[in-house]
């Protein structure tokens, strides 16, 4: 995972209880307080007997939580593995990662989302509630609130499962933020002044463009085009050119360690596996980062199209702003190397990479939390 700020959980102990196959949290890293943290922790304490909020970076690759008080403490992929004849959970997350594609035929791993949206909905309630359970103190007077990061083309009906599913593992009160937004606040962006903040939000499934003022959205654009999509471009390419079969994973772990939006200044090579689709035996090759682009040159090509459409419907009065401040580029994809190079090639502007663009929505959305008054009216519900 990339860095966080925060200690990774790759190395944790694993405990079998109930079937469920779980993980060490993710916690921030611990000094000796002072005597005004001291304080500060008693009230904290007592608040978290009373009751946690949340805020959920409700992802299709990753679902990460964000406690008041104790900043982000769950970063997990969003997988379950269930039992086929009886529906049982056997693992969630990083467990159940490991377990795709590699299964038998009594377990089947699950994606429960797709495209940014609940695809599965009791698989998605199963995982939610088994993520909550994680991060919660075992003794409380009440549920916890949580603020749940969306889509900004999200339909009514997509919204309602969200709150559903939210609702029915354990919250007591939902409120919706949309990703671009909370982007936008995890980046540190002026939100709330009377001046344009653009962000590209590229997640696992959807891209999200957005240009925000005076708290509140000028213009977005949802596009279903994001890093799902670039492992399977990369998993189709592979196929074709090479008559080579590879796992959705397998792609992934291309896209990371050698894909590029734009020709690097040295090459590099990874060795990849998977089955020859001729003689049908396992097959390993080497390939380098020209293939990977050439590979992700129709994802890539879509972005950048959906960020021209937002620049061309932006005010003159907004454009100006852009202008000055450049844009910022948020979520996993924005990690693929020379993507941000590639934008300022084809619009002329400046874009920056968000410091930790992986957390920026839970953190955005975190923020949201601690300052509920003070943002209140981002939430669409």
């Amino acid at each position: 995972m990339f860095g966080s700020g925060y200690d990774s959980a790759a190395d944790s102990d694993v405990e079998f209880s109930s079937g469920i196959i779980q993980h060490d949290l993710i916690r921030p890293h611990s000094d000796f307080p002072t005597r005004e943290e001291r304080n500060f922790s008693w009230r904290d304490f007592f608040n978290g007997w009373i009751g946690q909020d949340m805020a959920m970076d409700l992802g299709t690759a990753n679902t990460l939580i964000y406690v008041r008080g104790r900043g982000i403490v769950l970063d997990e992929p969003s997988v379950v593995a269930v039992r086929e004849d009886d529906r049982r959970v056997v693992a969630v997350g990083r467990a159940a990662k490991t377990m795709y594609g590699k299964t038998s035929r009594a377990i089947r791993a699950v994606r429960p989302l797709k495209d940014g949206v609940i695809a599965d909905f009791d698989m998605t309630h199963l995982m939610i509630k088994d993520f909550i359970t994680r991060v919660s103190k075992k003794w409380q007077l009440r549920r916890p609130r949580i603020i749940v990061s969306v889509p900004s083309g999200i339909t009514m009906v997509e919204k309602r499962a969200v709150i559903d599913a939210a609702l029915s593992s354990g919250a007591r009160q939902i409120h919706l933020v949309e990703e671009p937004m909370a982007a936008a606040i995890g980046a540190d962006l002026p939100v709330n002044e009377a001046g344009a903040s653009m962000i590209v939000d590229i997640g696992g499934g959807t891209t999200e463009v957005a240009v925000i003022t005076l708290g509140s959205t000028a213009y977005s654009e949802s596009v279903r085009i994001a890093g799902d999509e670039m492992d399977e471009a990369i998993e189709q390419f592979i196929r074709r050119a090479f008559n080579l079969q590879i796992g959705i994973f397998e792609a992934e772990r291309i896209k990371l360690a050698i894909g590029s939006a734009m020709p690097m200044a040295e090459s590099r090579e990874l060795k990849i596996f998977g089955r020859d689709l001729a003689s049908g035996v396992p097959r390993e090759m080497i390939i380098d980062d020209s293939v990977v682009r050439k590979a992700l040159q129709e994802p890539v090509s879509s972005i950048v199209d959906a960020v021209l459409r937002a620049l061309e419907r932006t005010s003159p009065e907004l454009a100006e702003d852009i202008i000055k401040k450049g844009v910022y580029v948020a979520g996993g994809g924005a990690l693929l190397a020379g993507l941000a190079e590639r934008l300022s090639l084809e619009t002329g502007l400046r874009f920056y990479r968000a410091a930790n663009p992986l957390t920026a929505i839970v953190r955005g959305a975190g923020q949201v939390l601690e300052s509920f008054k003070d943002y209140r009216d981002v939430c669409i519900a």
